[in-house]
């Protein structure tokens, strides 16, 4: 058997492996372990529990104002002491948090194979996102193995030198993960969803950035209050990230506007069946990116930048930056142009089909020696490089 041992540490994380911790547990060449380190606690629980997911390692890491610099430290020395115990023949990471970074790094230094899902994304700005970019940088340094969700992500990381056959486009988990979540008849944990009409133009926002605190982030607010001021049948609602930096500009922003519900982090299924009575998404998340267009619903990224460039291509995703006016402008222009909402609601979205996971398990196979033949790519992402 293979015995793979997979990290993870915050929800998006969490969101994103589940479909392949299901997946390899259901296929007998696989020995699995699970590790969360615990970066965030509360949000990343409420997955596990939702997917039961029930982790052989728990590092707890978790501090009060921690840092990146306490993260870091922490995970590399944690992990060490499960790595001398189970001694995997692989860890697998996933994206580009600390957690990614520094249990890579302990692992390297254990001399243990590592593969990177949703390897290969790039905005080539070391500080956009921070620190996200360099922490999937250095980690496709250290690993041995890449599951890139798109082409173009295949070739950023052949531009880096990785060779090309411990490369393996899989398209994104994320999409696997709405097979299991979004639902016709759904009935919301949160109970104020529940009361919406969904008939009204319903947008959902999330906003939590560490390169957007501080002023980004009140422009994006004070946006999003300008644009319920002007739209008697539109209604946003704004799960609020449990950072401090966050919620204190929400709380003096956005609190007391009839037209803007704020409500603390809903769980994943809550969440995804959100989307998908929604009218469209305001993010600066990745995963959103997407996520939301697999339903059928445009995205505008409260972003400068996004190292997910295919949705930009497809015309799933339209970038607005974190000037004020800007956002006000794209997304005015999407509740009052239905053909311009149109074009992005039916656009074709590239990151995946719903078997990512499967084909990471068959090219872990391949990897391992278990199958003779490299699993077919996913072709989804083509046009888009």
């Amino acid at each position: 058997m293979i015995k793979t041992m997979i990290v993870f540490g915050t929800r998006p994380e969490a969101i994103k492996m589940a479909p392949l911790i299901k997946e390899l547990q259901n296929d007998s060449n696989f020995d699995v372990r699970v590790c969360v380190t615990a970066q965030h606690r509360q949000m990343l629980d409420q997955v596990l529990e939702i997917f039961d997911i029930k982790p052989d390692y728990d590092l707890n890491i978790m501090k009060h104002n921690q840092s990146l610099y306490s993260v870091t430290a922490d995970v590399i020395l944690k992990f060490e002491e499960v790595l001398k115990k189970e001694k995997p023949d692989i860890v697998l990471v996933h994206g580009d948090t600390t957690t990614t970074f520094a249990s890579a790094l302990s692992a390297f230094y254990y001399r243990t194979k590592i593969g990177h899902v949703e390897a290969g994304l790039r905005t080539f700005n070391k500080y956009s996102p921070f620190p996200e970019e360099m922490n999937r940088k250095l980690t496709a340094a250290l690993c041995d193995v890449h599951f890139a969700p798109t082409k173009r992500a295949k070739l950023n990381l052949l531009k880096e030198g990785i060779k090309e056959e411990d490369i393996f486009v899989t398209g994104n988990t994320v999409i696997d993960t709405l097979k299991y979540t979004v639902q016709k008849d759904y009935k919301f944990r949160e109970p104020i969803l529940n009361r919406i009409d969904y008939t009204k133009k319903v947008i959902t926002l999330t906003a939590h950035r560490r390169e957007n605190f501080g002023k980004p982030l009140e422009n994006i607010f004070e946006a999003v209050a300008n644009l319920a001021d002007q739209f008697d049948d539109v209604l946003f609602v704004y799960p609020v990230h449990l950072n401090p930096n966050v919620r204190d500009a929400a709380e003096r922003i956005l609190r007391n506007h009839p037209r803007i519900i704020l409500i603390d982090p809903v769980d994943v299924d809550d969440m995804h069946n959100l989307i998908a009575r929604s009218y469209l998404v305001l993010t600066d998340s990745g995963g959103l990116q997407e996520e939301a267009p697999s339903l059928g619903k445009p995205v505008v990224v409260l972003r400068d930048t996004t190292e997910r460039p295919e949705a930009v291509l497809a015309n799933t995703v339209k970038v607005a930056g974190t000037d004020k006016h800007n956002i006000v402008d794209v997304v005015k222009r999407l509740l009052t142009d239905e053909e311009e909402y149109s074009k992005m609601a039916h656009a074709i979205n590239p990151y995946g089909d719903g078997f990512a996971s499967r084909r990471i398990k068959d090219a872990l196979l391949y990897y391992f020696g278990y199958r003779k033949e490299k699993p077919e790519e996913f072709k989804g992402s083509d046009l888009y490089v």
